[in-house]
């Protein structure tokens, strides 16, 4: 018989019975999408399933720490798909791991190391994990998760006590900081972000060139999930300006920064990277690059990479990324990509807007099959209707859906497309499909603030209000200083007022204003002031909100408000009518 040492996963579902003996198929189709995460997390951790039946999953790493880590993954993503589900709808997985000698069949893995780690997955309870001691030598001092000891235990047909750990995880938490102010706590993983690198080139209109690297290398960092990565939008606050290292680290609440630039030439590009340690200055890495402008996506991997290894070179060598972005042969559509998704990120004028969609039209026509073009596309067009800028909703409205679906089409593995799914069902006002999609898109990148906070939303319009203030922290955390914040504090405050924590409401309401002006603020303002009859406030506001009214307001309000209970939008209604603002039509004959 041929046998080695393995790390064996196992896991069972907590009450699984109970689940189906109440609602058979909605428990069949809760394991399909959570066996379709473990799987992947699985995969993503260098391991791989060997056995599964019924709601029974086990599986093989080759590293204790990995196997541990993507338990721990495991956890953390089910714990956030469970928040969509009513509570006796949760499915909540027991895990046990160990590390012992096994038999090798096939593709099987058989013997007393399989046997131990069922039966450890017994002892944990529901959204547990359990490992065994053997396993805990071997990860000790290796990971961040507190081990608690549970003494020595007689497990089922295994001849011998075994020593069991259970394995502390928790959610990771967001904290109210950046936009909501208050000190930055340092993440429990290593922390990163990215400074916007520089533009040598004697030509300025290749500033889109410099950012669409900068954004390149943001995206490849965040799919290492056992990283913590600063957004685009909060790293690029910093462009052009003069401001120490070790401000930086403590203004994000982080530990390392990349900086560094790009000439570009003809057919030639010089990147230059340097990896810094925030608190200290100390540079612990840097590296040029000069290469044909056709290796730009080599270069982009291998910055990263050597990023990557010089903070953690474990989980450079044990993590696979889970997503590698399709890109294309075409340099002209990629450039063509940059520049539009350069305009898109100004998020600020129709024209810039309408350049943007241009800009990524053109990269489609280059080539039919970058679904980055498409997906680009999709959220352009959103970012139209939702800033009030389409002259037509609806066709805008029907166009990005059809994008969004063709980038899915051509890179399910992408999170961004994803996420323009999530904003294509907002428009179709089918929330609970919005949900979903934010939920792949974290699933594939747990760094991901846009993903955060469209599961924030989504969460809101179909009616899970008290569950949606966790998204929206966590990507205010991930973007501590976004430009796009306020609208993140606008959820927040809608959310609250759902709840009837109206106060709460307007404190959220009036962070999100003091950072921009926004049409939709300013209501969720008005609607709360409205419920607690604070309408000397009230009339103060209705004039400058009237002064503001987007083109196309019917319709600006349906992709807006895509409430699955009606009477949640009459609700917010409501608040705005005891405050005083006038109708639909009225506000439209104003305008």
């Amino acid at each position: 018989m041929e046998r080695k040492l393995a790390v064996i996963l196992a896991g069972d579902v907590a009450g699984y019975s109970r689940l189906v003996a109440t609602n058979e198929e909605d428990a069949l189709a809760t394991l399909g999408i959570y066996n379709a995460t473990i799987g992947d997390l699985v995969q993503e951790h260098g391991g791989r399933i060997f056995g599964s039946a019924g709601d029974s999953v086990v599986a093989e790493f080759h590293s204790a720490v990995q196997g541990v880590r993507a338990a721990v993954a495991i956890q953390r993503a089910l714990n956030r798909r469970n928040a969509d589900l009513p509570p006796d709808r949760r499915m909540e997985f027991r895990l046990g791991l160990n590390l012992g000698d096994v038999v090798v069949s096939g593709d099987n893995l058989l013997g007393d190391g399989v046997n131990v780690a069922a039966r450890l997955q017994e002892v944990a309870l529901p959204s547990g994990i359990c490992i065994s001691g053997a396993l805990r030598q071997q990860i000790e001092g290796k990971l961040d998760f507190p081990l608690i000891p549970m003494g020595d235990r007689t497990l089922k047909n295994i001849p011998r006590p075994v020593p069991v750990h259970r394995v502390h995880w928790s959610r990771e938490d967001p904290v109210e900081a950046g936009a909501l102010a208050g000190p930055l706590r340092l993440p429990d993983k290593p922390s990163i972000a990215v400074l916007p690198f520089v533009n040598m080139s004697d030509d300025p209109e290749q500033e889109f060139f410099a950012d669409g690297l900068t954004e390149d290398i943001i995206t490849a960092l965040s799919l290492y999930r056992w990283f913590f990565v600063i957004a685009q939008n909060s790293s690029f606050a910093y462009k052009g300006r003069a401001v120490d290292v070790k401000q930086i680290g403590r203004d994000l609440g982080v530990r390392y920064l990349v900086e560094g630039s790009v000439r570009r030439s003809g057919t030639r590009v010089r990147v230059t990277g340097q990896l810094i340690e925030a608190e200290t200055g100390v540079h612990l890495w840097a590296q040029r690059y000069d290469r044909e402008i056709a290796d730009i996506f080599a270069i982009q991997d291998e910055l990263t990479q050597n990023v990557v290894g010089a903070i953690e070179p474990e989980i450079l060598i044990g993590e696979s990324r889970r997503a590698l972005l399709r890109t294309t042969d075409n340099l002209d559509a990629y450039e063509s990509h940059m520049r539009g998704t350069w305009l898109h990120n100004a998020q600020d004028t129709a024209e810039h807007f309408i350049e943007s969609i241009t800009w990524h039209r053109r990269a489609i026509e280059l080539d039919p099959e970058f679904a980055r073009g498409h997906m680009m596309l999709a959220r352009s067009l959103y970012a139209r209707c939702f800033h009030g800028f389409s002259e037509d909703v609806d066709k805008d409205s029907t166009e990005l859906r059809t994008e969004a679906e063709r980038a899915v089409a051509l890179d399910p593995r992408d999170p961004y497309s994803h996420y323009a799914m999530c904003l294509g069902h907002f428009v179709a006002h089918n929330a609970p499909a919005a949900v979903e999609e934010a939920q792949q898109a974290i699933d594939l990148n747990p760094n991901f603030a846009l993903a955060h906070m469209g599961l924030g939303w989504a969460r809101i319009f179909t009616g899970n209000f008290a569950e949606a203030s966790d998204p929206l922290h966590m990507a205010l955390r991930l973007s501590p200083h976004d430009p796009l914040a306020y609208l993140i504090l606008d959820r927040l405050a809608l959310s609250h007022y759902h709840l009837g924590n109206y106060e709460e409401a307007i404190h959220y309401s009036e962070r999100g204003l003091s950072l921009r002006r926004a049409y939709f603020n300013r209501v969720v303002l008005l609607a709360s002031l409205g419920q607690l009859n604070r309408n000397e406030e009230a009339r103060r506001l209705i004039p400058e909100i009237l002064a503001n009214v987007p083109a196309d307001l019917e319709h600006y309000w349906k992709i807006l408000t895509p409430y699955v209970d009606p009477s949640h939008y009459d609700h917010f209604v409501d608040g705005l009518r005891k405050a005083g603002l006038p109708s639909l039509n009225s506000q439209r004959e104003h305008c």
